[in-house]
């Protein structure tokens, strides 16, 4: 059984108003770059139609396929969910706002062609490539918080955050199966947890644009970040992320 060389996993929740732009946006990038991909989206519970709009979308794409939560995990659990029963030899996640171009996909593949198990989107290695950048508030907080995890948790990376990741195979497998964070706070652990377990991690500055909808919450999730934070490092701490880890079979594949 042949499997894809690419898996895009996209975690959406109550995403009516965008999810079939960016289901559009995803396919053409596809097919427009000739990536043999499949693209699956993680319904975290919504309360909308946004799974009804991807199955529909999904009749005319055979690309597309509808994973379901188990009711609202966060986005943390959909990456996770999705990457880890994803079939793809190179496996990524994407915010569902596209905040960076899907085509932008194709540097992260290049940097794992080179040699890198992880390559994360970065909006800040070079701010030139912001074509909307965010309010000044937001830039504030969002450089402190990366200083802040930088220092606690020893991560050399200017963008711990940027919703824009892709991984081997065996690497996802490795650090997702050992993830514990599942809401906004995941980012930083698993990036711990790569290093922490020997992976190459390439920085590679992309394309982004702001979008005004974003839903966090500075005061509260800010504070929930904080805590994770110290979860993570008391995982370190406790041996969690030197546990042994078994890789899912795809379908129709044996060990």
């Amino acid at each position: 059984m042949s499997y894809p060389q690419y898996s895009i996993v996209i975690p959406a929740y109550n995403e009516r108003a965008r999810i079939l732009v960016t289901l559009e946006a995803v396919v053409d990038a596809v097919r427009a770059n000739q990536w043999d991909a499949e693209v699956i989206v993680v319904n975290d519970g919504s309360t909308d139609e946004t799974a009804d709009i991807v199955t529909n979308f999904a009749r005319t794409a055979p690309e597309v396929r509808l994973m379901q939560n188990p009711g609202n995990r966060g986005k943390g659990f959909s990456v996770r969910s999705g990457l880890l029963h994803a079939s793809g030899e190179i496996v990524m996640f994407t915010d569902a706002d596209l905040s960076a171009p899907i085509p932008e996909a194709q540097r992260l593949f290049d940097a794992i062609a080179q040699g890198a198990d992880i390559a994360i989107g970065s909006r800040w290695l070079a701010t030139s490539r912001q074509t909307h950048r965010q309010p000044l508030y937001r830039q504030i907080f969002g450089r402190c918080f990366n200083m802040l995890t930088r220092a606690v948790m020893r991560l050399p990376y200017a963008d711990t955050q940027c919703g824009f990741k892709a991984f081997t195979r065996s690497a996802a497998q490795t650090v997702f199966q050992l993830q514990t964070i599942e809401r906004w706070g995941f980012d930083p652990e698993i990036l711990f947890i790569a290093r922490k377990r020997g992976f190459r991690v390439t920085e590679v500055p992309v394309s982004w644009a702001h979008d005004a909808r974003s839903r966090i919450s500075y005061l509260r999730d800010g504070l929930q970040m904080l805590k994770e934070l110290c979860i993570v490092r008391w995982n370190a701490l406790t041996g969690r992320y030197g546990k042994e880890i078994q890789v899912i079979s795809r379908a129709g594949e044996s060990h």
